[in-house]
């Protein structure tokens, strides 16, 4: 007589069912990982920092192997410039998951901006591991746009002793050109510049404006580049082409209004373009606690001591440890 369910019995899966199951638990596994940390990235992307990080570290309490986990709290370290916590975490996920490109570029971003904040002998050191990072993640992913932009950035920035080099540069930015044709051309603006060639750096700003089609991102890379040039007039030009862009990239609204507070000029236009920002979907490269600190300043140089504090207070209930706001608040007190 045959085995039934209702005499209690199992049947044996052959091995198609078999790797049924294998598959589906693996899917099943994969979507709990991105249902697991979906609540801190959008965290994250609202500038919720402390509550990111909190959550970050309870979750990582009962899942010490999920890499993506220790991204994010790379990332949320990394928002607030905590860069020994940043590059822990990073380094972490990375062990974790040693062939994700993402992870080995974000490890090389925490390494970069942690050797912009030491010591010469300590950052040559940091450059090195900077570079194999980036490296390491054009390799994983060779059609990756922001791998091999920052790569190119680190190439021509850094000096040779450490991996530099204009010529590995420019190599970046002709892969570039098949894949990002804008991002190619900021590559070769940026080279100009270094090279003390202004007149051939905005002409490729510019044709990355028209590469792009008019993107926000392309029209504030032309707003910095006259800022550094100190034509003030046509920044401003260039950001209010940034601001009636079509936004895909919102950050550029905080990015717009903190050149205008940096440079002193039109300090209502800032006003209403961090409100802008804020009132609207809000992501990770331009937190909100930053936001709403940049906004406080403005206010306080128009002399609304009362709504910068509140700014002030509101950008520190979102990251507690964020010193600029505290400094800026204590600054009001006194």
């Amino acid at each position: 007589m045959g085995c039934t369910r209702k005499m209690g019995c199992t049947r044996k899966l052959g091995w198609p069912q078999k790797l049924f199951v294998v598959v589906l638990t693996a899917f099943l596994a994969c979507a709990s990982a991105k249902a697991q940390s979906a609540k801190e990235k959008d965290l994250l992307e609202a500038g919720r920092v402390d509550e990111a990080i909190a959550d970050l570290q309870a979750k990582i309490k009962t899942a010490p192997d999920d890499a993506e986990l220790y991204n994010l709290l790379c990332r949320s370290y990394f928002a607030l410039g905590s860069w020994d916590r940043s590059v822990s975490a990073c380094e972490k996920a990375v062990a974790l998951q040693p062939d994700n490109s993402r992870y080995h570029l974000w490890l090389g971003r925490a390494y970069g901006e942690k050797a912009s904040n030491s010591n010469f002998l300590s950052a040559a050191g940091l450059a090195r591991k900077v570079r194999s990072e980036f490296e390491t993640a054009v390799q994983l992913s060779s059609s990756s746009v922001d791998a091999r932009t920052d790569l190119a950035e680190f190439y021509l920035e850094a000096p040779g002793i450490v991996g530099g080099g204009q010529d590995k540069a420019v190599a970046e930015a002709h892969t570039l050109a098949s894949l990002d044709p804008a991002k190619a051309h900021w590559v070769i603006a940026r080279i100009a510049q270094k090279n003390h060639d202004p007149a051939a750096a905005e002409k490729e700003y510019r044709a990355a404006v028209e590469a792009s089609h008019g993107s926000a991102n392309a029209w504030i890379n032309l707003a910095f580049f006259y800022r550094h040039q100190e034509r003030f007039e046509d920044m401003e030009d260039a950001i209010n082409h940034a601001a009636s862009a079509q936004m895909n990239t919102p950050e550029v609204l905080m990015e717009a209004a903190e050149t205008l507070i940096d440079t002193g000029r039109n300090f209502p236009f800032a006003v209403a373009l961090l409100q802008r920002y804020l009132s609207n979907s809000m992501v990770e490269q331009a937190p909100a606690f930053k936001a709403h600190y940049l906004l406080g300043t403005v206010l306080e140089k128009m002399g609304d001591k009362q709504g910068a504090a509140q700014e002030y207070r509101t950008s520190l209930s979102l990251a507690r440890n964020f010193s600029r706001a505290q400094a800026a608040l204590d600054r009001l007190n006194r």
